[in-house]
């Protein structure tokens, strides 16, 4: 089956995934869009679970103030080259996630070695929590998702929530 490049350049701008990734996702596909999403969001998928053993030493460090400076959120997010800290895509999430820490104050990231289980309170690790701007994906569903896009280990080192009286 012939792929127009008009619906590479779709899926690609949609997906971030290469050209040639795009239109090999679409052959599979038979040119149906969202089946080629799905290929390109399941390959990436394994490819994250491929490098979750990288070394993660560049990111940011992101700032959110909320509620006229009343909360006040910092959280480390790591990738591993300072090219992909840079993307809008790697800043965006750690935007987000400073957003969910500042609404919902978790007690912990929930990372590999750390206590993931819900707190005595029955709050859940921040990695487990349904996202604010979509509950149908765990913050770690976006992570996940931002990691197959740059094609880099991302990881939620640490975080701090400061408000107000408490």
């Amino acid at each position: 089956m012939e792929i127009s490049a008009n619906l590479v350049k779709e899926l690609r701008e949609k997906s971030g995934a290469g050209v040639m990734d795009c239109k090999r996702a679409l052959q599979e596909a038979e040119g149906d869009l969202q089946k080629a999403m799905e290929a390109l969001r399941v390959q990436g998928l394994s490819q994250v679970a491929k490098r979750s053993g990288r070394e993660a030493g560049q990111g940011i460090v992101e700032s959110y103030l909320h509620g006229g400076g009343r909360i006040g959120v910092l959280v480390e997010v790591n990738c591993e080259t300072d090219f992909v800290a840079r993307t809008s895509d790697f800043r965006e999430l750690a935007h987000d996630v400073a957003m969910q820490i500042a609404a919902t104050d978790p007690h912990s990231v929930g990372n590999e070695g750390e206590e993931s289980e819900a707190a005595a309170d029955g709050a859940l690790p921040l990695l487990q929590q349904p996202f604010i701007k979509d509950p149908g994906r765990t913050i770690a569903d976006i992570v996940r998702d931002t990691a197959a896009k740059t094609g880099e280990n991302i990881i939620i080192r640490r975080f701090v929530r400061y408000e107000l009286g408490n």
